[in-house]
């Protein structure tokens, strides 16, 4: 199989950095997966995830001019599930931030209704005099 972009490929886990991983392919090349390629949430330390000598499922995500591979651990992971899921989630996560930003309104408009009426009286309000 020719290392192409899109394309799924077995990889061994020759090398880490702070920045990623190398993992060397078929043929005997090489790419890098990036630190933010190797799982769905966020890696601080990549040595949590990966250690030399693994064996990773990779995606392709690009091939640069230079022969340099871009490779994605996360994105090679089937998910059909996922993406309904997330599909499904934003309509909701949608519905929850109307109904989120109307409360706020809400609220906003009571507060600003409230604290002019207690600035009015603190002002005197319509020419009233302290006495």
């Amino acid at each position: 199989m020719s290392i192409e972009v899109g394309s799924k490929l077995q990889g061994k886990v020759t090398g880490i950095t702070n920045f990623g991983a190398f993992v060397e392919l078929e043929e005997g090349k090489t790419g890098l997966v990036h630190i933010s390629e190797v799982a769905d949430n966020y890696v601080k330390d990549i040595n949590e995830h990966l250690t030399v000598g693994d064996e990773v499922t990779v995606k392709v995500i690009n091939v640069e001019k230079d022969g340099k591979i871009g490779l994605s651990i996360r994105k090679a992971k089937d998910r059909p599930q996922a993406r309904q899921k997330s599909q499904k989630s934003q309509k909701e996560r949608t519905e929850n931030f109307e109904s989120k930003m109307n409360r706020f309104l809400k609220d906003s408009e009571d507060r600003l209704a409230s604290l002019k009426k207690h600035t009015e009286s603190k002002r005197g309000g319509r020419g009233a005099r302290r006495g």
